[in-house]
């Protein structure tokens, strides 16, 4: 399933030791935490090296503590999505080409996985998609500011199912606080499950939360509440075996409270 984005590195990414992002000893994080992502293997075939020779140093950076300029990245000001654990982009690309007036952000750990997002960028000419290799928490704590995004978007999170591993789940309580802070009043955030107990679990803490207030997805779908970004996704490999064993699929949005 899609990964959330995890690790921060200043150099090259070593997918198979990552830096554990939240660990106890660095005390200067918003939000301690542990890792929510798994840890994954991945050599890349020829062709998507050479294509991630051709468009990492244009596209790609690895996450950082710097403040991210959004605009000099992508050559203009535009309405700015973040997508936290874009798996190998299918949804990315397709909701990309839906809303070529957005800024849309990808975070993502597994580097074959944003191989191929980059490979379909690069076949299908997309402009505005811009990838960020490492910990989604850093993205938000520390690249992006306040009210700086319209939209989050967080599709299929790792379950962590055990009782014992709630804790590694990315959707806390502290997460959609810093979620909230980051959209621009009347920004959205779309989540996406296959799990029950966590779809739960997601709709309880995020209601939780006071900034944001739940929309109804059927209104939305039917167009008789607006929303600044599209909620149509794409069905990927992943979801389609969900549906083929009787997975429910819960959609859950929220929009940002107006100031």
């Amino acid at each position: 399933m899609p990964e959330t984005g995890r690790m921060r590195d200043n150099g090259p990414v070593n997918d198979a030791e990552p830096r554990v992002a939240g660990a106890a000893e660095q005390g200067s994080r918003l939000y301690p935490r542990v890792t929510s992502f798994r840890s994954r293997r991945g050599a890349l075939t020829d062709p998507q090296q050479q294509t991630w020779d051709r468009l990492w140093p244009v596209i790609g950076a690895d996450v950082s503590d710097e403040p991210l300029d959004t605009a000099a990245w992508f050559g203009r000001q535009a309405p700015t999505i973040v997508e936290i654990g874009c798996g190998t982009g299918t949804a990315t690309t397709a909701m990309a080409k839906a809303e070529p007036h957005v800024n849309l952000l990808a975070v993502e750990v597994y580097r074959p996985g944003l191989a191929q997002l980059l490979q379909a960028v690069e076949r299908e000419s997309i402009s505005n998609i811009r990838v960020l290799r490492g910990d989604a928490m850093d993205v938000l704590e520390n690249m992006l500011a306040p009210a700086s995004l319209t939209g989050a978007r967080v599709f299929f999170p790792d379950p962590w199912p055990k009782a014992r591993h709630h804790k590694r789940r990315l959707l806390q309580a502290p997460t959609f606080s810093l979620i909230a802070d980051r959209l621009m009043p009347g920004g959205v955030l779309h989540v996406a499950t296959d799990h029950a107990e966590y779809a739960e679990w997601i709709a309880e803490t995020g209601d939780a939360e006071p900034r944001l207030t739940r929309l109804d997805w059927d209104e939305l779908a039917a167009g008789d509440i607006e929303s600044p970004m599209t909620h149509e996704r794409p069905v990927t490999k992943f979801e389609d075996k969900a549906h083929r064993v009787g997975r429910p699929i819960t959609e859950l949005i929220w929009g940002k409270v107006e100031a």
